[in-house]
């Protein structure tokens, strides 16, 4: 540790996150912003080693111009395009962001929605909640011995792919970039995108979205779908085409859908993001939600983009950044964009 304390200036954090900090960085000098960082407020963190950020806070050249003893910025984000890491480069500011943080949580999230939509939990609930015991319309189905398609095999995906090996389901999946390697340390099979849509009960999307996902799931596909299949969004709304997805259910074709995320979402960046009151002020998600006609359909669940939200993933959103300070401090950096 360096002989005088280490300033590291904070900035968007919520009252337990500067208390976690206190707690967990104690031979460090701390300084908490509430605002993000801007040109406006950043003289008040001039004599800083190191700034704390989110994606609110653009770090420019002309912000670090005024930030001469900046020698390290932590993200709390994967993402860091509000970052001018070319000028960070030149300058010999270190940059650290949180690669990953919340794989198995929304993972977790995606047998959520497919347990309430396989056993009518949320109905059931409903049901009981006014009092009526009956189970007349609640019988479910297993999930064992289905057929469970993965879009997307990456991090989250592959958690998909090993809770739904417990279950013990048979696991097939779809991933542009194939790894004969991990299809057989999980036990499933890569097959095309077209062989998943017609055999699959269950279709589930983890796929990062982009030209090429835009729309994956449209009415071609469903087109191509086994009749009653399941499909499940905890990605980004915009995989999926609304019209060709409520065509599908009402015509029966597809038999329920569990979404996180609709295609009218405002523009969502990062998860973390939506705790943020900086995009409550951007966004009203009520709204979206509200006025949304998959709210009306009957075997639609719909959560508010909630997937990413356990306290064990933003807690290790700070035992990342921790991680990335401490690091430093001891010059051997990780996490370094």
């Amino acid at each position: 540790m360096p002989k005088n304390p280490f300033k590291i200036a904070f900035f968007e954090l919520e009252p337990w996150e500067k208390e976690y900090f206190r707690r967990s960085l104690k031979g460090c000098r701390m300084q908490f912003i509430d605002e993000h960082l801007s040109e406006d407020n950043v003289k008040q963190v001039k004599d800083a080693g190191a700034i704390g950020v989110f994606i609110y806070s653009l770090v420019s050249k002309k912000v670090l111009d005024r930030l001469p003893g900046l020698k390290l910025i932590v993200t709390l984000s994967t993402g860091f395009d509000h970052i001018d890491l070319k000028e960070c480069k030149r300058r010999g500011i270190t940059v650290c962001n949180v690669p990953h943080y919340g794989e198995n949580t929304v993972a977790e999230h995606t047998f959520a929605l497919i347990l309430n939509l396989t056993r009518k939990i949320h109905k059931a609930y409903e049901r009981t909640s006014r009092g009526d015991f009956s189970v007349e319309g609640l019988r479910g189905i297993d999930l064992r011995g289905k057929t469970i398609g993965v879009v997307g095999t990456g991090n989250i995906g592959q958690h998909v792919i090993r809770i739904a090996k417990g279950f013990e389901m048979n696991v097939i999946a779809y991933d542009k970039f194939k790894s004969l390697k991990l299809a057989k340390s999980l036990g499933f099979s890569h097959i095309s995108f077209g062989y998943l849509l017609k055999n699959s009960d269950i279709i589930t999307l983890h796929v990062p979205y982009s030209k090429a996902t835009h729309h994956l799931i449209n009415k071609k596909a469903i087109s191509k779908m086994k009749n009653g299949a399941l499909i499940i969004n905890t990605a980004r709304g915009g995989i999926i085409e609304t019209s060709a997805l409520l065509n599908g259910l009402k015509s029966g074709k597809i038999g329920g859908a569990g979404l996180d995320v609709l295609e009218e979402e405002c523009f969502i960046k990062e998860e973390k993001q939506i705790l943020s009151r900086h995009f409550m002020k951007e966004c009203d998600l009520k709204t979206v939600l509200q006025n949304h006609i998959l709210l009306k359909q009957d075997n639609v669940i719909i959560t508010p983009h909630n997937a990413f939200n356990s306290w064990e993933a933003l807690h290790r959103i700070l035992d990342t950044t921790i991680l990335s300070i401490s690091s430093f401090l001891k010059k051997k950096p990780v996490n370094v964009l």
